[in-house]
């Protein structure tokens, strides 16, 4: 699958990109990888472009919560249609813990998986599923 990975409008940090953009790349993905400090407008111009099969939002500064929520909501505001999966995952807060409320947010706002900052094994089986045309719960 061809997927559109990309920090958050806030985290300038590119080791996690890196790092998940080579994970991808063993799995057999197409990976474009946008960098650090994407803004909404930039990540939903890039789906235009490129037509991605995923998005995935990687974040480790601790406002991947609130980056992802602002571009998730612009992503389904009408520019990428809702058959497009996004995921974000990464740090999402900044206590150290999973926040389910959260969580409970950004998929009511449009992410179809939300993922700590571990959950590789998470992120493989989501991948895996929606590659043999099925949708993860």
């Amino acid at each position: 699958m061809k997927i559109l990975l990309s920090g958050t409008a806030s985290d300038s940090h590119t080791w996690n990109l890196v790092y998940v953009e080579l994970f991808l790349e063993e799995l057999g993905h197409d990976v474009v990888a946008l960098g650090p400090c994407v803004s909404p407008e930039l990540l939903t111009a890039a789906c235009r472009r490129h037509s991605p099969d995923v998005v995935v939002l990687s974040s480790v500064n601790g406002h991947g919560y609130r980056d992802g929520l602002t571009a998730v909501r612009r992503l389904r505001s009408g520019t990428a249609p809702s058959v497009l999966p996004v995921v974000i995952g990464g740090k999402l807060g900044t206590t150290g813990r999973r926040q389910e409320a959260d969580v409970d947010r950004l998929l009511q706002a449009g992410c179809d998986a939300v993922f700590g900052d571990d959950d590789l094994d998470a992120l493989r089986a989501f991948l895996a599923a929606r590659a043999h045309g099925q949708v993860p719960a």
